[in-house]
């Protein structure tokens, strides 16, 4: 018998634009409050200074009044599942972009009410299934939003870690959309029923070829919390590392990770 096919996971577009405006206003308050030396700061992300990280957190629903603005494509190119493996072709053109940003000397806080201002001006009007060209291909706007959860919530998540002690807050929606795109991709990308993946509590996935578990305790279980699968999933660490830190429990001969991460970069 043909393994049953899994059913593409969907999101309430009223929930995931509220949590993504959410979690952008908490964002820009906390970068309000920084100091230049904060500003200065280095950062996971290569030579990006927290101010650089900050430049592309505006970016992030600025792209979506840009897109709105532009003309709908032909036909959708990306479906949501796959976009997290895209992202990487855009790394060159998003880093000349933020340093553009920071050359100009813009406020920051100016770019992220531009932001919302123009948010406001295009987002409330349009229709989830529209198409919007983003830089990967065509995106239902739908779909784009659910992306900015994870740009939103991966890069709190490094702004945190640029600034111990910042603690900016995780919106629990952005954070559940982020959690359950990323291990989705995971079951895109190594697909099968061997291993069960969870992130208590918003997502369980079924993943890796091999022997399809159907019921009771499965053989291969690998569990861990959304932020430490987050910077797996993106790799801001290592499986190594998130193992000896005891932030990761894999059981089964099938349960090991390491050759499947990061999922995108």
């Amino acid at each position: 018998m043909p393994p049953a096919k899994k059913r593409t996971r969907s999101y309430d577009p009223t929930k995931i634009r509220t949590a993504a405006l959410a979690q952008f206003a908490t964002v820009r308050t906390a970068v309000a409050g920084l100091s230049p030396e904060q500003l200065a700061a280095p950062t996971r992300l290569g030579d990006w200074t927290v101010r650089e990280l900050a430049a592309h957190l505006t970016m992030v629903l600025g792209s979506v009044a840009r897109c709105l603005d532009a003309p709908e494509p032909d036909k959708l190119e990306v479906p949501l599942q796959e976009w997290p493996f895209r992202t990487s072709s855009a790394a060159g053109q998003v880093d000349e972009d933020v340093h553009a940003i920071v050359d100009e000397g813009s406020d920051l806080d100016a770019l992220f009410a531009h932001a919302l201002d123009r948010l406001a001006d295009t987002l409330p009007g349009a229709a989830d299934d529209r198409l919007v060209p983003t830089r990967f291909g065509g995106m239902t706007l739908a779909d784009f939003m659910v992306t900015r959860t994870v740009e939103l919530i991966v890069h709190t998540d490094d702004l945190n870690a640029a600034l111990p002690g910042l603690d900016v807050p995780y919106d629990r929606q952005a954070l559940a959309a982020c959690t359950r795109l990323l291990a989705d991709a995971l079951a895109v990308k190594a697909p099968g029923g061997s291993v069960e993946v969870r992130v208590p509590p918003y997502a369980v996935v079924q993943c890796v070829e091999g022997p399809r578990h159907t019921r009771g305790t499965p053989p291969n279980v690998v569990e861990t919390d959304p932020l430490t699968w987050i910077r797996l999933a993106t790799g801001r660490t290592t499986w190594a590392a998130a193992r000896e830190a005891a932030q990761v429990s894999a059981s089964g001969e099938r349960a090991d990770l390491g050759g499947l991460l990061p999922i995108m970069s």
